[in-house]
């Protein structure tokens, strides 16, 4: 994953920008792309901040952990789709989806389960994709 460059070149450049500097001469001279310098010098411009702006996704979770662990301990096997309309809240799917995956749970199937008891559904002379030939007649 990519990082945010350090505060030294962000005090570098800005500085480059303070003593007058263009911002195509800044770019090449620290190796940065020039709309990455340009951001840089109208964050400050605009809120006064030089750092790295956070990185990382949502961090507002708008679901009740626990509400959502109950109704799996009702019923855990239910789908995301289930659990969502069950919780009567305003969020999406995938928002469900991922406070599951926050609480451990996967809908990820099991790797080893048993044979089907209604046993093979295609013949077993057939390979797979290929199709079934009928029956030759006596007319030929």
């Amino acid at each position: 994953m990519s990082r945010a460059y350090p505060q030294e070149l962000r005090d570098r450049v800005l500085a480059a920008y303070d003593r007058g500097m263009k911002t195509k001469a800044i770019a090449e001279l620290f190796l940065v792309s020039p709309a990455w310098a340009r951001r840089i010098k109208q964050r400050r411009r605009q809120t006064g901040r030089t750092t790295a702006l956070p990185m990382g996704g949502i961090t507002v979770v708008k679901i009740n952990m626990n509400r959502l662990r109950e109704l799996l301990e009702q019923q855990p096997d239910a789908t995301t789709v289930e659990l969502h309309r069950r919780l009567n809240i305003d969020c999406s799917i995938s928002a469900v989806d991922m406070a599951l995956r926050r609480m451990g749970w996967s809908f990820k199937k099991r790797r080893f389960m048993l044979p089907s008891r209604t046993g093979r559904t295609s013949q077993s002379n057939v390979s797979s994709g290929s199709r079934i030939k009928p029956p030759m007649t006596a007319d030929g």
